[in-house]
């Protein structure tokens, strides 16, 4: 993976903002530390800073094609796993290759096919092409939005960037919030609006989309969606291509010319990548590294409830001494966790999940240590209807967002003379919006409708909140995370299927279970869902209680210009059961969560409006 950004222009030489493009590059250099390139022209830069996975020596970015009289550059973040099916295509058309890298078949399927090459990439990308004679950027995101691109225009040119500190670098590009900012923070956060970058005149490319921007401005357009249709597999049928799916979309994943290792959490999803992993590796004569985390004292101060029925120790040493790996478990310590509250929002450029997001920061850093890419189990929640949400038929059945129904609550911490769209309106049409789009065929049932909207409401809006997590948490420290369940055509199979099939046996994900027998012990293949696994040390909330004691007697902490000091001070007295989003984020998440509103206001300096 990598880090990008760049500058296009018309009215102006960008050459001078030179300095700009020096520092994108430097706050992008974790994402990519292993090389840096720079293309410069009077209408556009290019900037990259590279991760090397596939085809290190020949790899490097900013790369250029000569195309008859033309000339083409890309700055690309990715990887693409159908690079020999393109490639192969591509040669058949006349088309040359000097090197092994996807980058170039990126580029030579532009140059073939232009905005249509997107539909040809199988992979997670967010790429920029240059197009020199006709003067114009084309840039494009993956189907499910696995790896980011946020733009500007602002002062009549269009600034990118992997990640939003790469554009508030550029000199044109000020840290402004204003109110609807202050309501995506507080009502939705850590989600996010789709295409929305939070601070003002920053946006996020959605996924799915792609587009132009030349002298007649921007144009950009969505390139696929998921569509309802008949589902006509049998269910013996559906199973059978469920389990080739998910074993192909693994399979092509493991490729790399650098060590890969795969989480391993002893649950359903990381289990079957590191099952298939491992005989993969096996076949090849080497042994698979597999990566847990856990927390200081957590046997001791575990709790068993609904969402997180039991520990993971136990099930993740069946899965080692099944797979007979390499196995690495990695501890967390409870101060480390605090303090890296900070890194992490450093890492997302917003306030985010709190110790969710702070330990995988500090997960992948160890990871880091042994391997440059690993496998996720990411997504198979929301592809294949294991949250508690589609299965609890009175949540199901509420009209929001399920894993968010506490906007009286986040409200409740407001300044009333601090004007914001009304709460409940302004969650409501987001909500509204999303469902209104999802495709069904006609004459389904009211279950298989909702179902339908639940699948759309968890591929636009939760997942989104997991994979910008997942990509800002590992490319933090260089480590290059990919999400197999994320493969579109997943999604776009399951989507179909009804309801029925995915709940076999009344299990949740029961058709990814069927799918996956005799891949898995029996204990793990029908373990009931446990989420990420999340401290349970009562030395974790006295420490963040105390960081936020402090902040809350500091009469010039920034979180308090808009929050209220008697509803923080209340927060610290009260427990509340109350999940501010989704099973993880309870009360110790939510302290943590208002340090982290109260660290990004004053570490990035943000302007008020």
């Amino acid at each position: 993976m990598c880090g990008i950004a760049g500058e296009v222009s018309y009215s102006q030489s960008v050459i001078k903002n030179k300095d700009s493009f020096l520092r994108m590059q430097k706050v992008l250099e974790p994402r990519g530390p292993d090389q840096k390139g720079l293309y410069l022209n009077d209408n556009a830069a290019l900037i990259h800073s590279r991760l090397a996975v596939i085809d290190i020596e020949n790899g490097i970015q900013p790369m250029t094609v000569k195309y008859g009289e033309n000339k083409y550059t890309i700055v690309y973040n990715g990887e693409l796993y159908n690079t020999d099916e393109v490639r192969n295509e591509l040669l058949e058309s006349g088309h040359k290759f000097y090197t092994n890298s996807d980058t170039e078949v990126i580029l030579k399927a532009y140059v073939q096919w232009n905005d249509e090459s997107v539909n040809k990439l199988n992979g997670i990308f967010a790429f920029a092409i240059w197009d020199e004679n006709n003067q114009s950027l084309f840039f494009a995101r993956d189907r499910i939005g696995v790896k980011p691109f946020f733009y500007s225009i602002v002062n009549d040119s269009f600034i990118f960037g992997s990640e939003i500190k790469a554009l508030l670098e550029h000199k044109y590009v000020d840290p402004i919030i204003d109110e609807n900012s202050i309501a995506e923070i507080m009502f939705l956060g850590p989600g996010r609006t789709p295409g929305c970058g939070v601070f003002k005149n920053i946006n996020e490319l959605k996924p799915a989309c792609c587009g132009y921007y030349n002298k007649s401005g921007i144009k950009i357009k969505k390139y696929w969606t998921l569509k309802d249709k008949e589902h006509t597999d049998s269910f013996d049928e559906t199973v059978e291509k469920v389990r080739f799916l998910v074993k192909d979309a693994i399979t092509r994943q493991l490729v790399s010319d650098v060590p890969v290792g795969t989480f391993l959490s002893g649950g359903l999803d990381s289990s079957i990548i590191s099952s298939i992993a491992n005989s993969y590796f096996n076949e090849k004569g080497q042994k698979l590294h597999t990566f847990s985390v856990t927390y200081e004292d957590n046997d001791k101060y575990f709790k068993s409830s609904k969402f997180q029925p039991n520990n993971d120790n136990e099930f993740i040493n069946k899965m080692v001494d099944y797979l007979q790996c390499e196995h690495h478990l990695i501890t967390l310590n409870n101060q480390d966790l605090a303090d890296a509250l900070f890194d992490s929002v450093d890492a997302r450029d917003l306030p985010g999940m709190a110790d969710v997001d702070s330990s995988l920061l500090l997960f992948c850093k160890e990871i880091k240590k042994h391997c440059t890419v690993a496998l996720s189990g990411e997504c198979a929640d929301e592809i294949f209807g294991g949250y508690p949400w589609y299965r609890d038929k009175n949540i199901r059945a509420i009209n929001g967002f399920p894993w968010s129904q506490t906007t009286e609550y986040r409200k409740s911490f407001v300044k009333d003379d601090i004007k914001l769209p009304d709460a409940e309106a302004f969650v409501y049409s987001k909500y509204k919006d999303t469902i209104i789009n999802a495709s069904k065929i006609d004459n389904i049932s009211p279950l298989e409708s909702r179902m339908k909207e639940m699948m759309k409401l968890n591929l636009d809006w939760f997942m989104q909140t997991l994979l910008d997590r997942k990509d800002r948490m590992s490319m933090y420290n260089g480590l290059e995370v990919r999400v197999p369940f994320c493969d579109y055509r997943i999604a776009e199979y399951l989507y179909s299927v009804p309801w029925k099939y995915k709940d076999y046996n009344l299990y949740e994900k029961g058709l990814l279970r069927k799918a996956m027998e005799g891949i898995l012990p029996e204990e793990i293949l029908w373990r009931k869902k446990s989420p990420y696994p999340k401290t349970h040390n009562p030395v974790y909330l006295e420490i963040v209680s105390k960081k936020l004691k402090d902040v809350i007697e500091n009469p010039s902490s920034p979180v308090l210009t808009f929050i209220k000091k008697s509803e923080l001070e209340k927060l610290l007295k009260t427990s509340r059961n109350e999940p501010w989003y989704g099973q993880l984020m309870t009360t110790p998440q939510t302290i943590a969560y208002f340090l982290q509103i109260n660290y990004w206001l004053e570490t990035y300096k943000i302007i008020i409006k």
